[in-house]
């Protein structure tokens, strides 16, 4: 048995123990953790709606304070363009929060329903289904991305479409664990001897009680979302220039980092690596507050 499978069967064992929504949030309010990871993921939320109104336009250039280190007039510096790097920064943000989010979005909604399939048909379409998942698991996510956007285009809808499929199988694989164990339960069984169909079963009865997964796979799911795209568009495969974006920032500067220009890369690189650890944070007091863990 892999760790994957232990982590995906841990997290389908949530179901079992539903948390009210009020004692969440509770004991999620009382881990540091879930608080500092909460704060990191509101103010990008906030930059990313209130920021453009605050900063500089990222896409003006001042031909006369190119590379300029930060200072009092630019905090971030400026970058090879003169373009304000704050102002770049703050206006990446709305980019990702708008695509990542939409794709995860989707991503759990595919997987989940796709799961619960599996799950409770079980059998020769749970056999047949699951071979295709595994092979499509074993490929890598940036890969797999870079095909899709290669093929379809970068817009903002085929990335969200691509990430969103690239995660289906995966949140899938989860929700199928837990459905495993939901049903052999009484009230799925009498749900069958009352006649119900299977899609009332699996959306009525099953799927309220596989949330607390599906709600940890959720937020999971939006760290990798986060970085797969800034992967892509560094790669150059996502959102392009001269839309502000961290990655693409991040792959225009790179190379200027040896001659002394470090700010231009450093501040794109600490906000993907605080929005990612925020919502990790985020994930992982979720996951332990579901499972009991501690407070």
């Amino acid at each position: 048995m892999t760790v994957e499978t232990v982590a995906v069967e841990d997290r389908g064992a949530l179901a079992a123990t539903p948390v009210p929504p009020q004692a969440l949030a509770r004991s999620l309010a009382r881990r540091p953790a879930f608080v500092i990871g909460a704060a990191i993921l509101a103010f990008w939320i906030l930059a990313a709606i209130f920021g453009p109104l605050i900063v500089h336009d990222p896409l003006a250039q001042n031909l006369g304070a190119i590379n300029r280190a930060p200072s009092s007039a630019h905090l971030f510096g400026t970058d090879q363009l003169g373009r304000d790097v704050l102002a770049r920064v703050i206006a990446g943000a709305r980019p990702v929060l708008i695509v990542a989010p939409l794709a995860t979005l989707i991503g759990t909604v595919a997987g989940s329903a796709l799961g619960l399939a599996m799950g409770y048909f079980g059998g020769i379409f749970d056999d047949v289904v699951g071979r295709f998942v595994e092979a499509f698991m074993a490929l890598p996510l940036v890969v797999v991305g870079i095909l899709g956007v290669v093929a379809l285009g970068g817009s903002d809808l085929t990335l969200i479409a691509v990430i969103g499929i690239v995660f289906t199988p995966l949140i899938a694989r989860t929700v199928r664990a837990a459905v495993l164990q939901e049903r052999e339960l009484e009230y799925v069984q009498a749900a069958r001897l009352r006649g119900e169909r299977a899609p009332y079963v699996m959306f009525a009865e099953i799927l309220p009680n596989v949330l607390a997964p599906i709600g940890v796979e959720f937020t999971v799911r939006l760290g990798y979302a986060v970085f797969t795209l800034v992967s892509l568009s560094f790669l150059g495969f996502g959102l392009q220039p001269p839309t502000p974006n961290w990655g693409s920032d991040i792959a225009a500067n790179f190379g200027l980092v040896l001659a002394g220009y470090w700010w231009e890369v450093l501040f794109d690189a600490l906000a993907i690596a605080s929005l990612v650890i925020a919502v990790n944070l985020i994930a992982s007091s979720i996951e332990s507050v579901l499972a009991g863990d501690g407070q």
